[in-house]
């Protein structure tokens, strides 16, 4: 077993801080403590609850008809819960799916694990949109986990409520759990779908107050799930993160408090910058995409086809200007153009796009 570095995070650590203009973030601008105007002069700094806060798992649970906070783990991110949900459900004798593209701890994980799996692609001549009969072919009599990831990460897909239970149905038969992603939920555009967790025992949901509530920082995420499914990633947090911090949590509590103000606040500048985004796109020569449906992230690619790593490299090295290369995501040919920054930001961050496209087609 051997854990490696993933390319998105060693493009990050190389390039990110070293920029004046960031459009390649998967989130909504961060916050500062002073813009939020939460007070935290009364946060203890002791160790916490192993699954979480009482009152920060009792907010979250508002949010999943049926459940209790008994169904609620509170993590170091959304990634800790995916770790900790593959760690104990996928066995060195079992299979897992894993929808694709998706943020890479998703398929890196059981890869590292050693794990027998299969990837579900999405295809861009079908819009990034799911098929589900690829899906079940994709089923063995091993398969223990299916992994889906809507609205996407990077292409801004979504999963309609009637694939998402023709999912939740194909995991039931193989006798599988379906572990859903739904950190840009809050973001769709439109037509949400349920929560998984909420439509069967066997759906596990995961979220992060990372991309849509603008507090990577913070580090906190959570799972909902069969109580069974709880006890496993409790198990698995005793060994690795013990619990999480206080501060993040008291953070966490304080945003979901404020839940529907700050994500009306969030809704409109995303609706704002995809009108400025969507107006570039439709002007441009080199480049195409399919428009997303939800969150803050989408995946161009070059007309002309081939990698987007020169493109990249010249836009952070030139022009002060971050995006992620395709090849960082196992998704050469595009790259990952984030919109959820200050206006400002993503105009000047788009006009240095362009001279880099410029450059490189001249």
């Amino acid at each position: 077993m051997t854990f490696e570095r993933m390319p998105l995070e060693v493009w990050f650590d190389e390039y990110q801080f070293e920029v004046d203009y960031d459009i390649g973030e998967s989130g909504m601008k961060f916050f500062s403590i002073k813009e939020l105007d939460i007070d935290l002069n009364d946060v203890d700094l002791r160790y916490g609850y192993h699954l979480g806060h009482p009152g920060l798992r009792a907010e979250i649970v508002k949010q999943y008809s049926g459940q209790t906070i008994d169904n609620v783990a509170v993590t170091t991110g959304a990634s800790e819960a995916n770790f900790s949900v593959i760690a104990h459900l996928v066995g060195p004798k079992d299979h897992i799916i894993v929808e694709h593209p998706t943020y890479p701890s998703l398929f890196q994980v059981p890869r590292s694990l050693g794990r027998d799996m299969s990837l579900f692609h999405l295809k861009w001549e079908d819009d990034f949109r799911p098929d589900m009969d690829a899906l079940r072919k994709l089923v063995k009599p091993n398969t223990k986990l299916i992994t889906l990831t809507h609205p996407g990460n990077p292409a801004g897909n979504v999963i309609t409520t009637e694939e998402l239970k023709e999912a939740i149905e194909i995991a039931e038969t193989a006798g599988a759990y379906l572990m859903v992603d739904e950190t840009y939920r809050d973001l769709m555009f439109e037509n949400l779908p349920p929560l998984a967790a909420t439509m069967s025992p066997i759906a596990i949901s995961l979220t992060s107050m990372s991309k849509t509530w603008g507090v990577p920082g913070i580090r906190i995420g959570w799972a909902v799930a069969d109580e069974s499914i709880i006890q496993a990633i409790r198990a698995i947090r005793e060994q690795i993160t013990i619990c999480n911090s206080s501060l993040g949590e008291a953070i966490a509590k304080e945003i979901l408090l404020k839940k529907d103000k700050i994500l009306s606040m969030l809704r409109k500048s995303m609706f704002s910058n995809y009108k400025i985004l969507k107006e570039w796109m439709d002007s441009q020569d080199w480049l195409e995409w399919v428009e997303p449906k939800s969150g803050v992230v989408c995946a161009p690619k070059l007309k002309r086809g081939g990698s987007t790593d020169e493109l990249c490299k010249l836009l952070v090295t030139k022009y002060r200007t971050f995006t992620v290369p395709g090849s960082a995501m196992e998704l050469d040919g595009h790259f990952r153009l984030g919109f959820g920054g200050e206006q400002e930001e993503l105009v000047k961050g788009l006009e240095q796009l362009g001279h880099a496209l410029k450059e490189i087609h001249s």
